[in-house]
């Protein structure tokens, strides 16, 4: 059976760049390579797409951190550049058109990059310019089948804002919350800092367009307020405000299908800090996840369905992460965000509940990547003329 040439975009012009390099080696690690013919698609942080000279081999974003840590202060360890992260080679330049055959039917009626015809594409970008619907854009006015969610859930998924006025429309639970812009709190920041308060303390302040728990703080007192918003505000120019869930913990549910989702067993994760921040995601290894988590059947079923109707909120397809918080004082749930790349290392939760569930990483790359044909097919046969 012929290959599948698979194109695989990572790293990207975000703060989860490094997260990205480590999920795509995992990717890369695991295809079968009997199956499937990888392209390594790079994205440096400055925006250039770019062949690789090799695909990265990082398997934690630990690492990819430490290094390019080292790299910004130019004194990178000896022999350890080239094994955990690709360099593009300044020849190959990436450009992504379409040649159509005459006929639609031609071997050629593919995308092309620097001259390989590509029959899918697995984005593995966490964050804006990639996970935010921009590339999913740029993809499908390539008619290139990819992996994962279209330009609008994308989009919903990213903007927190737009993500929790979906949910509400639903009737999902949520924590109360405020969205506030860079502008307003220019304009009046008393007035600002007025209607965030009037959500009671302790708060959340997060960058409406971002992931990983890069600029978020955890305010306590009102004093706080606005140094946690300037934060924020670095980040983007609109910021989420929520009312802390009462001692809270955090559950995490996969969803994996397109018209027809599926959810996985619930999961929990046990922070090493006072929540699960960037520093806690990657770099101290001090926070361990419990799965599958320790729920009754009724809170399974429960986190379950409302994974569910998250993912069909926003028009999710292909996979997502839902993650929960779980009051342990009044036992209510709510709903905190879908994350439509999740991190896809063999130790990120959305392929550890997976794996928890019954399908190994193999299959699961095997089954993202027919989801993705599956939608790209049905979407060529939509009419695009009214005549």
């Amino acid at each position: 059976m012929k290959k599948l040439r698979v194109g695989v975009i990572y790293g990207g012009r975000s703060g989860e760049h490094e997260v990205s390099i480590a999920s795509a080696a995992a990717i890369f690690k695991h295809l079968d390579r009997t199956r499937y013919e990888a392209v390594p698609i790079r994205i440096e942080k400055d925006g250039r797409w770019a062949i690789a000279d090799k695909a990265p081999v990082a398997l934690s974003a630990s690492e990819v951190i430490e290094q390019q840590r080292l790299q910004a202060a130019r004194t990178p360890r000896p022999g350890r550049d080239t094994l955990l992260v690709s360099h593009p080679s300044e020849d190959t330049i990436v450009t992504i058109e379409r040649r159509p055959g005459i006929d639609g039917e031609r071997e050629d009626d593919r995308a092309v990059v620097t001259g390989l015809g590509l029959d899918v594409v697995f984005p593995v970008l966490h964050g804006p310019f990639g996970e935010d619907g921009t590339v999913q854009g740029l993809l499908e006015l390539s008619a290139v089948p990819y992996v994962g969610s279209g330009v609008l859930a994308s989009a919903a998924g990213m903007d927190k804002a737009a993500m929790k006025a979906l949910f509400a429309a639903r009737g999902l639970p949520q924590a109360a919350y405020e969205v506030l812009t860079h502008f307003e709190w220019r304009r009046d920041p008393a007035a600002a800092s007025a209607r965030l308060l009037a959500l009671g303390l302790p708060l959340f302040v997060k960058p409406a367009n971002l992931g990983s728990s890069v600029g978020i703080s955890k305010v306590k007192t009102a004093e706080a307020l606005d140094e946690a918003l300037a934060t924020a505000f670095e980040f983007d120019r609109k910021a989420v405000i929520e009312a802390a869930v009462p001692d809270p913990r955090e559950i995490e549910c996969a969803v994996l299908g397109n018209d027809e989702p599926e959810a996985s067993v619930p999961g929990e994760v046990i922070p090493s800090r006072e929540f699960y921040d960037y520093e806690a995601k990657y770099l101290d290894h001090g926070s361990r996840t419990i799965i599958p988590a320790d729920l009754d059947a009724a809170t399974v079923a429960r986190v379950q369905q409302l994974a569910l109707d998250a993912f069909r909120a926003i028009d999710a397809a292909g996979m997502s992460r839902v993650d929960f918080l779980l009051s342990r004082t009044t036992g209510a749930l709510a709903l905190n965000e879908i994350n439509t790349i999740p991190g896809f290392t063999t130790i990120s939760m959305f392929s550890k509940l997976w794996e928890a569930s019954g399908v190994a990483y193999g299959t699961l790359i095997d089954r993202l990547i027919a989801l993705a044909l599956e939608r790209h097919a049905a979407k060529q046969k939509l009419r695009t003329s009214a005549f």
